[in-house]
């Protein structure tokens, strides 16, 4: 017999050394194996959920902050927008302030023409950019648009209707710029 002839009880105790004993024995080594599957099927389930608990966390993150740079650029003008509604306040006044007289005179018509285009074309800008005037005259007094500044008696309109305006509000997108300023109806004394 040479060396790779050894007998086969004398094989498999050669292969079997340096094996813990507990390893040796087909029934508990069985019950161990087990065990050591067991438990890396539990870890390997723990991992998996880990892993799809991480990834919803990172879908929810770039959802979130997708939200956030749409929001960021749709009102991005806010600041602006609620500067520049002086000048378009100013604008308007000024406009509403120009006698008819001066609307018919010739040398002066040029001038209140250019003024007017130039209502126009901001009014135009605000609505390109999203900005618009909220509606009052003849509508109910809405509180997250409309701030009451007195009330007129009158028996002509509803009590709680917005019978002038005295500043025009304003809103972005969906969102209040400045609320308008007006009078609402109440019952007569």
């Amino acid at each position: 017999m040479t060396e790779n002839e050894k007998p086969l009880d004398q094989a498999v105790e050669d292969e079997l050394k340096g094996v813990p004993e507990h390893l040796r024995e087909g029934g508990d080594a069985d019950d161990v194996v087990t065990e050591m599957l067991e438990s890396l099927r539990r870890d390997l389930e723990g991992a998996k959920q880990e892993v799809l608990y991480a990834q919803a966390e990172t879908q929810n993150v770039r959802r979130r902050l997708e939200r956030e740079k749409d929001e960021a650029r749709a009102y991005a003008a806010t600041g602006f927008a609620r500067d520049i509604l002086s000048v378009a306040d100013n604008l308007a006044r000024a406009v509403q302030a120009i006698p008819e007289s001066l609307r018919a005179d010739d040398s002066m018509k040029g001038l209140v023409i250019g003024i007017e285009a130039t209502q126009r074309e901001l009014e135009k800008v605000f609505a390109s950019h999203g900005i618009t005037r909220i509606a009052a005259v003849g509508l109910p007094l809405d509180p997250n648009q409309h701030q009451a500044m007195l009330e007129v008696p009158t028996a002509d309109h509803e009590p709680g209707t917005v019978v002038s305006e005295m500043q025009a509000g304003w809103m972005i997108k969906d969102r209040l710029l400045r609320a308008a300023m007006v009078a609402v109806a109440k019952a007569p004394d």
